[in-house]
């Protein structure tokens, strides 16, 4: 298990790094110079270049670049061009509505799919796997922005059970920020737990027709406790896989949502560094949220490992 752990984690760095090329070169060669942004079509070049010598900018790019990444391992990822800010201060600041909404909206997306796959694979054919089947396809279909939109109407607007956006910060209490940030989720869940339900079903089909759930079945066990004691462990393998990449995306691909809630996040804090032309900001929070899905990956990968003691034996 370790030597297996010590491969996924040297693959991890090295991921990273190229990850860390990738997005420097991407941001540096996109149009647009942040200094001329701050300062108009009319700034006279002077205090043009006085600007950029202020930023950073005047330096060559690979320095810009070697100084970017020896900051960021020792947690330091540089000013805010804009907001003339820490932006380890701002990204700590939005990680706390980020995250915690990535986690809740996961959450949910976990409660509703796995009962709804397994309740699917276990009738097979009959008329509740169909209406499982078409629910998934809907929540398939259906993009999550109107899944906000409808949820906004209907528990914010017409029940007003909920505030149709903002949010009220954890220093209001868990309740209030909870409340906040349920809507979201909830709009996020929806089409993740359609995609991971849909999986989790075809996975169990798969294991049902194996060999060794015959042999369990030969043994005396019925259908319902060879599915919970054997099939549903070795049907857990793509669905990892679909949960992890979940994270990767409720965390790094929410811009849209915290757009509709006026959620302080990640992904609105990237599309307001974009539109500013906040070259920092962007590379370093594309930069930790690319780290978080790596790290998932590696963490699905070493649940791999204990699911399926197969695979340590591979390495």
């Amino acid at each position: 298990m370790l030597r297996y752990a010590l491969k996924r984690l040297l693959s991890l760095i090295l991921s990273l790094a190229v990850a860390s090329l990738v997005i420097f070169a991407v941001i540096e060669v996109a149009p647009g110079d942040p200094a001329s942004f701050m300062l108009g079509v009319n700034a006279q070049p002077d205090t043009l270049a006085a600007l950029r010598a202020e930023l950073g900018l005047d330096v060559p790019k690979t320095e810009r670049y070697l100084d970017w990444v020896g900051g960021m391992l020792t947690g330091d990822f540089g000013t805010s061009y804009t907001y003339r800010t820490p932006v380890s201060q701002m990204i700590a600041d939005r990680m706390w509505v980020s995250l915690p909404l990535a986690l809740y909206a996961l959450t949910l997306s976990t409660l509703i799919a796995f009962p709804a796959g397994i309740y699917a694979a276990s009738r097979r054919g009959k008329p509740g796997d169909i209406a499982v089947m078409g629910a998934t396809q809907l929540g398939v279909a259906v993009p999550n922005f109107w899944f906000a939109m409808m949820l906004v109407l209907v528990f914010a607007i017409n029940l007003r059970w909920f505030s149709a956006g903002g949010f009220a910060g954890w220093d209001k209490g868990g309740w209030a920020a909870l409340q906040s940030l349920t809507l979201p989720a909830i709009a996020l869940a929806l089409p993740q737990a359609a995609i991971l339900a849909r999986v989790m079903r075809s996975a169990l089909l798969d294991v049902l027709g194996e060999d060794f759930m015959r042999t369990a079945r030969a043994k005396g066990l019925s259908r319902r406790q060879a599915l919970w004691r054997h099939g549903l462990r070795n049907a857990l393998i793509p669905v990892l896989t679909i949960i992890g990449l979940q994270f990767s995306f409720l965390l790094a691909g929410s811009i849209i949502i915290e757009q509709v809630f006026y959620l302080p996040g990640l992904g609105r804090l990237v599309f307001q560094a974009i539109s500013s032309r906040d070259l920092i900001v962007v590379e370093s929070v594309v930069m930790l949220l690319v780290f978080a899905v790596i790290v998932v990956n590696f963490v699905v990968d070493l649940a791999y490992a204990a699911v399926d003691p197969r695979l340590r034996s591979r390495t």
